[in-house]
């Protein structure tokens, strides 16, 4: 069974940025696929970011271009950090980091892509 870890959550302000961090357990035979999802209070759970099994792929919301930029510290995606800058309040919620062994990028931005989640780190951006 594949573990998912976030960090990195917290309270800031407004302008303010985070790094969120998630780690995924090793033994793993290819790379992963690894993504982050939030949901704010009372809202569906939503895509912000990507990045695809090849570590260099990586895909945004529209919301989050320009502020956010996913990275991985290693090969095999185990390790994947989302930057987050210059935040709005737009920005509150719960932050999923979710991992997948599948290399198809069809429907890198769904759900359903992904077989192993975490169990989230808040982030609230305070006015």
């Amino acid at each position: 069974q594949v573990q998912v870890v976030e960090s990195g959550g917290g309270l800031v302000q407004i302008g303010a940025s985070l790094r969120l961090s998630c780690t995924t357990s090793e033994h793993a035979y290819s790379p992963y696929a690894v993504a982050w999802f939030r949901q704010a209070p009372g809202k569906d759970r939503e895509f912000v970011s990507a990045i695809a099994s090849d570590g260099r792929t990586v895909y945004y919301t529209d919301s989050v271009k320009g502020r956010f930029t996913i990275s991985s510290a290693n090969t095999k995606n185990t390790e994947v950090h989302l930057q987050m800058n210059d935040l709005k309040p737009e920005d509150t919620g719960v932050y999923y980091c979710a991992a997948t062994l599948a290399q198809s990028r069809q429907n890198i931005r769904r759900e359903l892509n992904y077989d192993s989640w975490g169990q989230g780190t808040q982030v609230t951006v305070s006015s």
